[in-house]
């Protein structure tokens, strides 16, 4: 059953809206906010909302489309800032969620020919000027405004945040599937949405791990990255901003598809994870993401100049609070250090992390049980380090070295300054055909640990008893090791964040040559 919250429910926040703008003097040279029905080609009809200049027109505009499980109130701070500086700003609830009609076509041609629909009404009926359109959203809506500037070139701008250029890679990085990540969608999906038959089959598929093959291409035609040519044919100047611990989309895609785009472009990374970067900016509060999204729009749909297309289009925040600029992806990293994972010791089941890879010393671990190596939980764990400081922690003797490798570099005299994405070789030779490892980079401080970055990889098809070398890419980010601290690597086999393709009581070998290569700034 899908429950349905009462009709008051979607338009209180703009009661309180309302009733909060005597007190804080605002003053709103604007029509002020209109809640309408959009006919789709189909019959479906979608609800929006839109917010417009009284001054004449026509005035640039910004199509705002909602995040997956949320609706079109989503937007109400920045289109009335947006409709305060001369836009016209008009948001709209996609199909299948909450009164809009229809079921949950995530981002299919449905959707796609939708936000197509929705550009087609409010030319028809405000004061949008045809030639200056920009798209954005968070979550959800960023995966529909990239697809949607490949099919409609009245597109000049697309802001996409916290969103995904590849569905693929995001449902099976790694060729491993993320339970928690699907299941709290699936969870927002059911209450406050209509899911499609479609989306029912495929998310049921997801969890019983069968025709995967059809569930990937299903994702690809929900992925940006599918129709890059399209998109670099209209040019329209796209902005992304992502986390870096982002648990549903993580940001190696965006820097794969930032690359690829032959038009304006600008990539932002902070840290946290899905949508918790611009969350404030959604409440009207002070936000570095939004400040660009609005110079983005000033300067590709408005034609003001902001000054932002003359700056470092790469920017990485820092976990210690800083703002970097680079002008490619390629000069995020300096250079690279190699460690060699050394033989692991008999007295303390670790061994050195530093110097030459070596081929002896191997070390059998019991695959299928857990470690105290962990990477948390789906969209609270990074969130929580956002706004704390407080990453996953590891007592790394308490790591159970029956059932995971650790290695340990010696101490940093200097720091290290991590830019971009580490990648590790680890020569594997399992007992079974199909297995999984999870790798986990962390800054230690005597025997403790703040987790850095992680990784997992499946495999399957192996021949047991044969080495396998294993290639694990870790995501982005841009992380400061202080002077006196260590690095920690650990790998094993299972975590919650994943469905493993482990049998229990199964041994993986760990062995060399296999070495961590470090980007360095």
């Amino acid at each position: 059953m899908t429950l349905k919250p009462p009709a008051w429910c979607t338009r209180l926040p703009v009661v309180l809206l309302f009733l909060l703008l005597p007190l804080t003097g605002m003053a709103l040279p604007t029509t002020g906010f209109r809640f309408v029905d959009i006919p789709m080609s189909d019959g479906t009809v979608l609800k929006a909302n839109y917010i417009a200049p009284t001054t004449p027109g026509p005035h640039p505009a910004v199509v705002f489309i909602s995040s997956w499980g949320l609706n079109d109130l989503e937007y109400l701070a920045q289109a009335n800032a947006l409709a305060q500086k001369g836009y016209v700003a008009l948001s709209y609830t996609p199909r299948g969620f909450w009164a809009s009609g229809g079921g949950i076509d995530t981002a299919g041609p449905a959707d796609i020919a939708d936000t197509s629909r929705v550009m087609d009404w409010m030319l028809a009926n405000t004061t949008a000027n045809p030639s200056r359109i920009g798209l954005a959203g968070v979550s959800y809506g960023a995966g529909i405004a990239l697809i949607a500037s490949g099919f409609d070139p009245r597109v000049k701008a697309v802001a996409a945040l916290s969103g995904w250029s590849d569905l693929v890679a995001s449902l099976f990085g790694g060729e491993t599937r993320r339970p928690q990540a699907v299941a709290l969608l699936d969870l927002a999906a059911t209450l406050l949405g209509r899911p499609s038959p479609e989306l029912r089959t495929t998310i049921n598929n997801y969890f019983a791990n069968q025709d995967i093959e059809s569930i990937k291409a299903w994702g690809r035609v929900r992925s940006a990255a599918t129709y890059i040519n399209r998109i670099n044919t209209n040019k329209p100047a796209i902005l992304m901003a992502n986390a870096y611990g982002d648990s549903l989309f993580p940001p190696n895609q965006l820097v794969s598809f930032y690359g690829q785009l032959t038009g304006p472009k600008r990539l932002e990374f902070a840290p946290g994870d899905h949508a918790v970067v611009e969350a404030t900016g959604l409440l009207g509060l002070p936000n570095g993401v939004w400040t660009s999204v609005t110079r983005w729009m000033d300067q590709y749909v408005a034609g003001v100049d902001t000054g932002i297309a003359g700056e470092a289009p790469v920017v990485l925040r820092t976990y210690d609070g800083d703002v970097e600029g680079y002008a490619s992806w390629a000069q995020v990293s300096r250079s690279s250090q190699r460690y060699g994972l050394g033989a692991i010791r008999l007295l303390d089941g670790t061994g050195t992390l530093g110097g030459s890879p070596t081929s002896g010393g191997s070390r059998v671990v019991w695959s299928g049980f857990d470690t105290s190596a962990d990477a948390g939980v789906a969209l609270l764990t990074n969130g929580l380090q956002a706004l704390t400081g407080i990453p996953p922690v590891v007592w790394l003797p308490g790591v159970n070295r029956l059932n995971a490798g650790v290695w340990t570099s010696s101490t940093t005299l200097s720091g290290l300054s991590i830019r971009g994405s580490a990648s590790l070789r680890v020569r594997v030779t399992p007992s079974t055909a199909s297995g999984t490892v999870v790798a986990y980079l962390y800054d230690l401080l005597g025997d403790y640990g703040g987790l850095i970055t992680h990784v997992p990889l499946s495999w399957k098809g192996a021949t047991p008893g044969v080495p396998l070398d294993l290639d694990l890419v870790f995501p982005a980010t841009a992380y400061d090791v202080p002077v006196l601290h260590r690095l920690a690597l650990v790998v094993d086999t299972e975590d919650p964040l994943y469905l493993d393709a482990n049998s229990t009581g199964a041994t993986v070998s760990l062995g060399g040559p296999s070495w961590l290569d470090l980007p360095l700034r």
